[in-house]
């Protein structure tokens, strides 16, 4: 039996006693019906998946097979949660089909084989957390499960991508396929990107700002999958990196220049004559402390409006198919084609300039005392 017949029949087995185990605790038909047409599609994601990148699935399909788990509800102990089809409406009244796309919601959109082809799985409610006055609710949202689910797969491909390594230097070759192309993006990103912003001994960098870079670039990605969405596109989850960024740069400042790290924040110029010396420092200290402040807020919303822009134009361009209806709507859906295109040229490019702006900035603090 070849191998890929023997990857065939064993992971769908593993799916499918997984599916099995879990309807176990489902006492509602569509709910279970929904996870074994979801483990069909994920079995059939599987075998493309290991058709195209053979040599990456063959360090680690274990891996593989668990990263099916995330196309599964999985049962909420919380208030509210379940899954049913989508009221669809037969009146001429315009629906909304942009907004819950681009924002986020208490919601999943799961595979499901009947019309309109995906059910609406509410996530759990959870009760708020109290510290002191304020309320914290800590419910999952459709980007926080999506966020889960990109660390599992960034975390999960890379533990493959180095274990593949290891075996190729382990043999005395290079490894090859879908490890070999990752290994090329970190090389790359670390040699012409980080290293020459970030400046000399700039290597304890590396690690945090290529991180940052496929983290992105991962959420970027699944916002282009079918009942994904993108995280990035979520102005809370882009300024929390920001805020990443911004510590690091800082404690970067501080360890490089010491007490001189207080000159890129009051600005005290001594080439200027005595009586100016007071007079510059009130008026550019606040300038100085305002440029701190603009450069997260800069990575936030560059990476935030991009993102969101680009699925709006998306799907505004699929929404004149169903205005037209007629032949003209092939304009707007070969329009719509060429977009997504270009969509994943951003999701690359995006996650590329807030690593190099992150390396740009770390380098200028880092050489403030020059």
């Amino acid at each position: 039996m070849s191998a890929w017949l023997r990857f065939a029949v064993l992971s769908t087995a593993v799916i499918s006693g997984l599916a099995w185990l879990v309807t176990l605790r489902w006492s509602d038909p569509m709910t279970t019906r929904a996870i074994w047409s979801s483990a069909a599609i994920a079995s059939v994601v599987q075998l493309v998946g290991f058709a195209v990148a053979r040599p990456l699935m063959r360090e680690n399909p274990i891996a593989g097979w668990g990263l099916t788990l995330a196309a599964a509800p999985v049962r909420a102990e919380g208030s509210g949660a379940g899954c049913h089809l989508p009221e669809v409406g037969h009146s001429a009244e315009k629906v909304d089909i942009i907004t819950p796309h681009i924002t986020n919601g208490d919601h999943l959109e799961i595979p499901y084989y009947k019309f309109p082809f995906f059910l609406e799985c509410t996530l759990p409610t959870w009760k708020p957390v109290h510290l002191g006055g304020l309320e914290i609710d800590l419910s999952p949202s459709k980007h926080v499960v999506f966020l889960v689910l990109g660390s599992t797969i960034l975390f999960l491909v890379m533990v493959m991508v180095a274990r593949s390594h290891r075996r190729a230097m382990a043999q005395g070759g290079v490894p090859a396929g879908g490890a070999n192309a990752i290994e090329a993006m970190i090389l790359y990103i670390r040699n012409e990107v980080i290293l020459p912003n970030v400046g000399h001994h700039g290597d304890g960098f590396v690690p945090y700002l290529l991180t940052a870079f496929f983290f992105i670039l991962t959420l970027n990605l699944l916002g282009l999958v079918p009942y994904g969405a993108t995280a990035t596109g979520n102005i809370s989850v882009t300024a929390t990196l920001a805020i990443l960024t911004f510590l690091t740069v800082e404690i970067a400042g501080i360890r490089a220049n010491g007490l001189g790290y207080l000159n890129t924040i009051f600005y005290w110029n001594n080439e200027l004559p005595a009586a100016m010396r007071p007079v510059m420092f009130l008026i550019m200290s606040p300038v100085e402390m305002i440029g701190k402040l603009t450069k997260p807020f800069a990575l936030a919303i560059r990476l935030f409006a991009n993102m969101t822009a680009g699925h709006i134009v998306v799907l505004a361009l699929m929404g004149l198919i169903f205005e037209f209806g007629n032949l003209i709507s092939g304009a707007p859906l070969l329009m719509a084609t060429m977009i997504m295109v270009l969509e994943l040229f951003v999701a690359f490019l995006q996650a590329f300039i807030f690593t190099l702006l992150s390396s740009v900035f770390i380098g200028q603090i880092r050489e403030a005392h020059h």
